[in-house]
């Protein structure tokens, strides 16, 4: 039997004009939103100062955004656009798609309320719990931030949703199979063979972790501000397709030669493969 390859595309250009690249609709849509914080991007971080030391004055990056695109981010124009790129709703219960948006506490009910005026009627919130803290300037002075959030949305349906329970052949699941996913996750930071990209990258075993919930293999994964590409490269190490949309050049470019380096190489293989059949 001919295999079936898996596509990874990373467009520079904007989530907006999707429809040109002919990508197949998504099982789940998962990004990550500007937080909002403006200037005070790295407040908390050491990369305020120069070398990290307070005692060397200010770096490049004191009262800097993060990105120059926080600006004009417009999230009525996000959902809308990413209710066009999920699938749409399923008759069958168990296969409804799935939309996960990163993004600060305060912007939870935000998020829920922009949502649900595209569609997105329904909502809960996922925690991720780190052993480190990037407030480190705020260490001596107060209790600080370990913690990252996201919610997840969907139309009418339950989301597909994978604990591992298995089913019989008589069509019943199989008891004592399937685990009890509880709405926090420890946040593990990526080992030494991730590339780091992005400020606000995410670390790609979160992203498995995620992904294999809400798809299975063979589905696909859209992220509309991809950023690094940690979110396809997870999904492409998985077996799903994976497709994201970055604006940024620098971005766009290191994503394409450094995060997706090991995922096109095998792109290539598996086209090699198919020639053969």
């Amino acid at each position: 039997m001919k295999p079936k390859r898996i596509r990874c595309e990373i467009y520079h250009d904007n989530f907006q004009n999707y429809r040109k690249y002919g990508i197949p609709k998504a099982q789940l849509v998962i990004a990550d939103i500007p937080y909002n914080i403006g200037a005070d991007a790295y407040g908390s971080n050491p990369m305020w100062y120069n070398g990290g030391d307070n005692s060397n004055g200010e770096s490049k990056f004191a009262k800097k955004s993060f990105f120059n695109s926080d600006g004009y981010f417009k999230i009525a124009e996000y959902m809308h656009f990413c209710s066009r790129l999920l699938k749409p709703e399923p008759k069958e219960k168990g296969k409804a798609p799935a939309m996960i948006v990163f993004c600060a506490f305060d912007q939870i009910h935000t998020v829920a309320e922009y949502g649900a005026r595209y569609g997105f009627k329904n909502w809960f919130p996922i925690f991720f719990c780190k052993n480190y803290s990037a407030q480190v300037l705020k260490a001596n002075m107060r209790i600080v931030g370990a913690t990252e959030f996201a919610i997840v949305l969907y139309r009418d349906k339950l989301p597909k949703f994978n604990n591992g329970r298995q089913i019989g052949e008589d069509g019943k699941p199989i008891r004592g199979t399937g685990k009890m996913v509880f709405d926090w996750f420890a946040w593990e930071r990526d080992g030494k063979e991730i590339p780091k990209i992005h400020p606000t990258q995410k670390p790609v075993g979160v992203l498995k972790r995620l992904i294999e919930i809400f798809t299975d293999p063979g589905e696909t994964v859209i992220d509309p501000c991809c950023g690094s590409g940690s979110t396809l490269r997870a999904a492409a190490e998985l077996g799903r397709n994976a497709f994201g949309f970055e604006t940024d050049r620098n971005f766009y470019k290191a994503a394409q030669e450094k995060m997706l380096a090991g995922v096109h190489a095998k792109q290539a293989e598996d086209e090699m493969q198919e020639a053969l059949w």
